[in-house]
């Protein structure tokens, strides 16, 4: 973590990677922090690929009015090839600079952090990443942004698929996003009080499952909720049913893959508070002259974690939850 006194008089601010509810609050909250301190604010659209190519524009107190409220990202998104290059990142760097930016806010997860860290090494750009994904894999924070608002989005719908799933005594495997990490997985089948939960970080065999699905029938259950990982072992909710479903013909079984409304809809109060605070620490740190870091909350506190260390490894689920999950299903 680098740290020298700078005079920021104009800063950058891009997202990158897959949207996430409450990106705009962040970008909101970058905006009007600068802006009070009499600090230029250009916005990137289409994150590296619009830094390469030049899609730049000023931004004020009045381009960020009424987002606040609103999913996706008002300066879009999109993965660039040409910025995992060294020739990519060069030209990006000359862009900043053409602009007279003296420093790039990023809002992502860690592909967006791999490449603000790969800037500020081989090129010096001033950079600080808001971490910005549903999957809430980036550790040093508590949360990501948008991971409450997905949370909240997968349980509505697992609530309402359970309604119909006690309705007519059927099994439903419902899949949610978690291609390498099982928050979502996690946490919905606790707050829906879901039977299994197939998670990515808990190695489940097929065979264990068949062995679970015994017993709820030996309960005489006539309806269960399997809450699948998308990135889980057994390949995801239809190759489960898939490999399971001869071996259970009493259950009526159903496959429901919630997919990307996870990723939509107006972001929960506690994701625009997060974005907010972390959006407006982004500015501070940048002022203080931290550079190749990443602002987090944890404990509820502001945290500064170094770029390198945010992107060496993911965030660990809570075996104290996986635990709960087995307990009460």
């Amino acid at each position: 973590m680098a740290q020298h006194l700078i005079d920021v008089e104009t800063i950058g601010v891009l997202t990158s990677g897959g949207d996430s509810p409450g990106m705009n609050a962040a970008v909101r909250a970058v905006v009007r922090t600068a802006s009070r301190s009499n600090i230029n604010v250009f916005g990137i659209r289409h994150g590296y690929f619009g830094l390469i190519n030049e899609e730049i524009d000023k931004l004020d107190t009045h381009s960020v009015s009424n987002i606040i409220q609103r999913g996706g990202t008002m300066l879009k998104t999109a993965r660039s090839e040409e910025f995992r290059t060294k020739e990519g990142r060069t030209k990006a760097a000359e862009n900043l600079k053409k602009y007279n930016m003296d420093a790039l806010v990023v809002i992502g997860g860690d592909g967006t952090f791999a490449g603000a860290h790969k800037l500020s090494e081989e090129h010096d750009i001033n950079v600080v990443g808001i971490p910005a994904t549903i999957d809430n894999d980036i550790i040093g924070t508590d949360e990501t942004i948008g991971y409450d608002s997905a949370l909240n989005t997968a349980l509505d719908a697992i609530d309402k698929i359970r309604d119909t799933a006690d309705a007519h005594e059927r099994m439903f495997l419902v899949e949610v996003m978690g291609r390498d990490t099982g928050f979502i997985a996690l946490e919905t089948s606790i707050a829906s009080g879901a039977e299994i939960a197939l998670l990515p970080e808990e190695l489940t065999h097929v065979d264990e499952v068949k062995k679970q699905l015994q017993t709820m029938l030996k309960e005489q259950r006539r309806s269960s909720l399997v809450v699948v990982a998308e990135g889980d072992e057994t390949g995801g909710a239809i190759k489960l049913a898939e490999r399971i479903k001869d071996d259970f013909s009493q259950y009526d079984m159903r496959v429901c893959i919630l997919g990307h409304i996870q990723r939509g809809g107006a972001p929960t109060a506690r994701d625009r508070v997060l974005a907010s605070r972390l959006g407006a620490s982004a500015v501070k740190v940048l002022r203080e002259g931290h550079t190749d870091v990443m602002v987090g909350v944890v404990n509820n506190s502001i945290k500064i974690t170094p770029m390198r260390v945010a992107i060496s490894k993911k965030k660990e689920i809570d075996h104290t939850l996986v635990e709960l999950a087995k307990l009460l299903r």
